[in-house]
């Protein structure tokens, strides 16, 4: 046995007994991490503008940190742009992750000297507790993989610059860096298509033990390894026995997956973002990600239902409740504060904290009143496709309000990698899963506002062609699951099967 595999099992054990110390004590932890963020900012720009030195209580804090999204929060990052220091948290920032924004253009999400261990020790902690609930640690013996974004950096005057996965790329720990793929000249290729035709040639022939990624791009390797080889990739990589992901539901792509790999592989799901490292999954046979209450952020939530109220109440960790559909505001150690990071976060357990991420507070349907969430079309199509050959490769779905005849109803833009042998009994199934998920949709079903969804059938990479065509192919990039309008459905009218 490797030593690094032998010595990692007792470190997990400790790392795990301490994860759950925090974990069993979940109301306190947040307590300590909000009294020590407002401590340390309390004389910097943001904290005197919000009256920090006289916060002694979440009240307090709520009557003086609004909520405040991107756009909040521009003034103060442009202070630091032009080399102001203390300004949303001590010092200047190490970097800015560097992200793309609907309404504001590029984000520059500061990242600190406070805030990036966050980042890699959440990472790590991830596969450690895999190590200590399954034993199994032969997946650091070989060779590691995840698809991510160029680690180049470039500088925003004077603040090194780049986008997260290329930034943590620079934090790898030693015992990892003789392990890691692609190599340094690979993950710095910019084109998608191209990077990932050279970590093929690069990885066909190592020992891949663990792969990840966002699975619709990880889809798009496998995909390539398989047109090289002709073979499945557990043939190709017979010790992968690990897969970690974040960015998307896994579940649409399980089955492919499998088929794909020829095997069941264990898998460990992450919620990382730009903005901080929320969970990652703590158990295999457990619903959900362990919440992350040590980890230098104070979380609130909003209902999402209630989100756009004028005065939507805000509460703590002790205070939500299971099933819950909440959208996530955080306050951390790189300096954002009572800020919408814009996902949604639903409750699967209470003892411990435990989230599922259900979509994006601006990406739902309601044209008609349905209030339908990503996690809703997602577990619709599974359990159409369980226990059937139907493979899907991807999917969104968008309101059709002005048909050209018949009712409004809902189109489903599929790409299907095998299609059901019959269509109108898959329609039925997604469509009647999805009336007993959502009694808005289903009371607009039964008064004939809306007919039953249509399908649309999307040619073979007929969605990767779209991303590619608005400059968002690969890395961190994904496509919605649902959208409130017609923008996705327009640019995919090129590519549907007539």
């Amino acid at each position: 046995m490797n030593t690094k595999s032998i010595l990692a099992k007792p470190f997990a054990k400790a790392v795990r007994k301490r994860v759950y110390k925090w974990a069993a004590d979940p109301v306190r932890t947040q307590e300590k991490v909000f009294k020590k963020l407002v401590r340390t900012a309390s004389k910097t720009t943001f904290g005197r503008d919000h009256n920090f030195g006289q916060i002694k209580s979440y009240d307090d804090f709520k009557k003086n940190v609004p909520i405040r999204d991107y756009e909040g929060l521009k003034s103060y990052i442009e202070l630091i742009l032009k080399g102001q220091s203390d300004v949303l948290w001590k010092g200047m920032p190490l970097y800015f992750a560097k992200t793309s924004g609907t309404t504001s253009g590029a984000k520059y999400i500061p990242l600190t000297k406070a805030s990036m261990p966050c980042h890699t020790k959440a990472a790590r902690n991830a596969l450690l507790l895999y190590i200590a609930e399954t034993g199994n640690a032969d997946f650091v013996n070989g060779k590691l993989i995840f698809l991510q974004g160029s680690p180049i950096i470039d500088e925003k005057n004077g603040i090194k610059t780049g986008r997260l996965s290329g930034i943590v790329a620079h934090y790898v720990p030693n015992y990892l860096q003789s392990n890691r793929m692609p190599s340094w000249e690979t993950n710095c290729i910019e084109d998608w298509e191209t990077k990932v035709n050279a970590i093929v040639e690069e990885t066909v022939t190592e020992d891949l033990t663990l792969i990840g990624g966002i699975p619709s791009w990880v889809q798009m390797y496998f995909e390539k390894l398989q047109a090289k080889t002709g073979k499945n990739i557990g043939d190709i990589f017979p010790n992968f026995n690990l897969f970690v992901y974040g960015g998307v539901n896994y579940e649409p792509y399980r089955n492919k997956f499998e088929k794909m790999i020829g095997k069941r592989v264990d898998s460990i799901e992450l919620f990382p973002a730009s903005e901080g490292f929320f969970a990652y999954q703590d158990k295999q046979d457990e619903k959900g990600m362990l919440l992350l209450l040590k980890n230098g952020i104070f979380y609130e939530f909003i209902k999402a239902d209630e989100f756009y109220n004028e005065n939507p109440e805000r509460i703590s960790i002790g205070d939500v409740q299971l099933g819950v559909n909440y959208v996530l505001i955080i306050s951390t150690n790189a300096g954002l504060w009572a800020y919408n990071i814009g996902d949604t976060v639903a409750f699967t357990s209470l003892k411990p904290y435990r989230v599922i991420v259900t979509g994006r507070i601006k990406h739902f349907i309601s044209a008609f009143g349905e209030h339908v969430i990503a996690k809703e079309v997602e577990y619709a199509l599974q359990v159409a496709t369980k226990g059937t050959s139907i493979s899907v490769s991807e999917f969104t779905v968008a309101p059709q309000t002005n048909p050209t005849n018949g009712l409004p109803h809902h189109e489903w833009f599929i790409d299907f990698e095998k299609e059901p042998e019959n269509m109108q009994a898959f329609i039925d199934t997604i469509d009647t899963a999805m009336q007993e998920q959502n009694s808005y949709y289903f009371d607009l079903i039964e008064g004939n506002v809306l007919r039953p969804l249509v399908v649309s059938k999307v040619q073979r990479d007929g969605f990767r062609t779209y991303m590619k065509s608005i400059g968002k192919l690969g890395g961190q990039n994904k496509v919605p699951r649902l959208s409130n309008d017609r923008k996705i459905a327009d640019g995919l009218q090129q590519f549907l099967i007539t």
